[in-house]
Formats: C-alpha cells, sequence, structure tokens
C-alpha cells in the first residue's frame, strides 16, 4: 500500500506550481528488503539543467524513473509542474526521455521513430510533418527522414532519440546517461549540442551520469547522490569549491586527503596545520570540533607545488610520473597522506625541475580552496 506524508494539501501543491518544474517531497523506493531510494527532497526550476551525480547504484537512475512514472514510490509525492502525477501513468506525465541505448524502433524510418509520439497522442497529420521536419532541422538531421537507425552513426541515433523526445513538447526532458555509447570526441561535441538546444527550448531537464566532468560542464546544479540519498545539490563550482561532506569531496574533481590538525573555528572559518603550514578552510564540516582535534584535509592536485625545505608543509617520495601534455601528475608517496600517496598535479615545465621517480620533494600547500572534515575516528 502506498504510503504518503500526512502534508499532501492542496496548499503543498499550489506552492509547488508556484516555483518548479518538478517536485520531490520525501520519496522513497524500495525493492524488496533493499532501499534504492530514500527520502528525497527535490526542487527544479522551470528551465534548469538539473544533473543527478554518483556511482553505479546510487539510486539516480531510480529516481529518473521515478520522474518519468516507470515506478511507483513507496512513499513521498511527485510534482511535474505544479500538478500531483504520483499515480499518474507515465504516457500522461509530459515527460520525453532519451534512454541509455536510444532505443530506436529498428524498422521505422527516422522520420516515423520521431513522429511515433505524436501519431500516439493523436495529433493531426499536416502538424505532424511540421513539427517532424521543424525538429529534424534543428538536429541536423534533414535528409535523413528515410533512414533506418542501423544506417546512422552513434551521433546521429542519439539525435533522433533527442528528436523523439522533444517534438511531443514534453515539460521535462529526463536523460539516461545518453552519452557513455559514443567515443570520447563525440561526447564532446554531443554535450555542446544538447546544452544549445536545451538552452533555445528552455526545456527543464534532468540528466543522469556517472561522469563528473560531463556533469560540471552541463549543469545548472548537481544533486550528488550516494547510497540511495541525496549528499548535496548546488552549482558546479560550489560543488567543486565547497563540498559538504567527504564523499562529495572525493567524487567532484580530484583530490587528496592530508593529515592536519584543528588549531581554531572562527565564524564561518576556520584554521588548520599541516606542519609549519597554516590554512583557512569552511567552518561548517567541523562544527563542534575542539582545537587540537586531528582533522583531514582535502587539497586539489593543483594546490600542491614543490616548493623549499622552508616553505614545505611536508616531504615525500615521487612514486610514479605521468606526462599530460601542458602538465604532469606526479604521484607522491607521503606518511601525510591518508592513504599513504596524494597526487600534485605540476605545470610540466616545474615538473622538469624535479628528478623523477624515487627523488624526493618538498610539497607546499597553496590555494583558497581547501576544506576540512572530521577524520573518522579521531
Amino acid at each position: 500500500m502506498l504510503s504518503r506524508p500526512a502534508d499532501t494539501s492542496a496548499k503543498l501543491a499550489a506552492d509547488a506550481a508556484a516555483d518548479a518544474a518538478v517536485r520531490l517531497d520525501g520519496v522513497s523506493k524500495r525493492f524488496g528488503p533493499s532501499v534504492a531510494l530514500d527520502k528525497a527532497w527535490l526542487k527544479i526550476g522551470r528551465g534548469e539543467f538539473m544533473t543527478l551525480l554518483g556511482p553505479s547504484g546510487c539510486g539516480k537512475t531510480t529516481l529518473l524513473n521515478l520522474v518519468a512514472g516507470f515506478l511507483a514510490p513507496n512513499e513521498g509525492e511527485i510534482f511535474i509542474d505544479g500538478a500531483l502525477v504520483t499515480d499518474v501513468p507515465a504516457f500522461a506525465r509530459q515527460t520525453g526521455i532519451v534512454f541509455q541505448n536510444y532505443a530506436l524502433f529498428p524498422h521505422m524510418t527516422v522520420a516515423n521513430n520521431v513522429a511515433y509520439g505524436l501519431k500516439a497522442r493523436g495529433v493531426a497529420k499536416d502538424e505532424i510533418r511540421k513539427r517532424v521536419a521543424d525538429i529534424l532541422a534543428m538536429m541536423k538531421l534533414s535528409g535523413y527522414e528515410a533512414r533506418k537507425p542501423r544506417e546512422l552513426s552513434g551521433g546521429q541515433q542519439q539525435r533522433v532519440a533527442l528528436a523523439r523526445a522533444l517534438v511531443i513538447e514534453p515539460k521535462v526532458l529526463l536523460l539516461d546517461e545518453p552519452f557513455s555509447a559514443l567515443d570520447k570526441n563525440l561526447r564532446a561535441s554531443m554535450q555542446v549540442e544538447v546544452k544549445e538546444i536545451q538552452r533555445r527550448l528552455g526545456v527543464t531537464t534532468i540528466f543522469v551520469t556517472h561522469d563528473q566532468s560531463e556533469a560540471l560542464s552541463l549543469s545548472d546544479r548537481i544533486a550528488v547522490m550516494s547510497a540511495g540519498r541525496i549528499c548535496q545539490i548546488d552549482t558546479p563550482e560550489t560543488l567543486y569549491r565547497r563540498p559538504a561532506d567527504r564523499f562529495v569531496a572525493s567524487f567532484i574533481g580530484e583530490g587528496s586527503l592530508i593529515r592536519a590538525t584543528l588549531d581554531q573555528i572562527q565564524g564561518d572559518g576556520a584554521l588548520v596545520s599541516v606542519g609549519p603550514t597554516k590554512i583557512s578552510v569552511p567552518a561548517a564540516p567541523l562544527a563542534g570540533l575542539p582545537a587540537g582535534k586531528q582533522v583531514d584535509l582535502f587539497v586539489r592536485p593543483q594546490h600542491l607545488h614543490a616548493g623549499s625545505d622552508l616553505e614545505a608543509a611536508f616531504q615525500g617520495i615521487v612514486a610514479a610520473s605521468i606526462y599530460q601534455g601542458d602538465h604532469v601528475d606526479l604521484y607522491v608517496d607521503t606518511p601525510d597522506a591518508e592513504n599513504g600517496r596524494l597526487m600534485m598535479r605540476l605545470p610540466a615545465r616545474e615538473a622538469a625541475g624535479i628528478s623523477g621517480v624515487g627523488a624526493k620533494v618538498a610539497i607546499a600547500i597553496t590555494g583558497d580552496d581547501a576544506v576540512a572534515f572530521p577524520r573518522p575516528g579521531a
């Protein structure tokens, strides 16, 4: 039996209608004893590009399928454009979806694939022809109307799937890892095209991915998920610079955890020390910790530099050097790192001054984007 929060009044529906294209209120989904989504609260603005980001099995596709209507929640309510749709079937929700494998009908032409949703809705033939022609022109597929999916490249198939989702003029566009089958270069170009189309049409979009670079480059906001829970919802810049917890910090971008000591908390800021180096960090993750407590400092690889012994926070030994063109990634073994090894990202010219594997390096910490978290068990 579906259970819902007590507060599902007309006032809640009116509130949802006023300022959100999609709203989830305490939505949970279980498969037997397994909790796939645990009390998700999410509000997506009209025209917003919202990404659900997290590792496999974190609940992001489950959340997408709940919005689409392919799954029913065990608890909570779902609103689309102000209307309560928790019990509304998928075909009546006015959503368009692009699946990971595109799900094109192999026996149909491009034109008939795109027209399928319009025909199912009883749209007049002349209107179907016009709308199909318009969307194919937007997708740079004019002239491909009579082809079958097997006669198209991967990028063209993706454009057809996107055209089919958009031609019905959905209130919400749902994208389920649509770039995963494309090669790197095509993937990058399709990301740009999809974002341009989304902005041009102003369609509210929910995008599922486990690729952090996709999320950072495409999104207005990102909901980072882990183990069925939404850990943090914020802009890409805020997530990168001010992660709320250790998981978000480790999942967004690259970085290393370094052993540090909390010196003081004052207002919104805190001061931690690594050897002789003092570093300012946000206070929120360290709230309630006393001075002198051991903490883990999360530092991005570009904020670690080779320095003199006097300015260095600590020492290490180069374990590996990976040339990346304009920069070099150095993997350095040091007891000051949480797992015994950290990564530095140095400009190629700076890295040339280090002898290579086995070389001793003095490491200085710079930059203002470091974040500290309580050390587990400390």
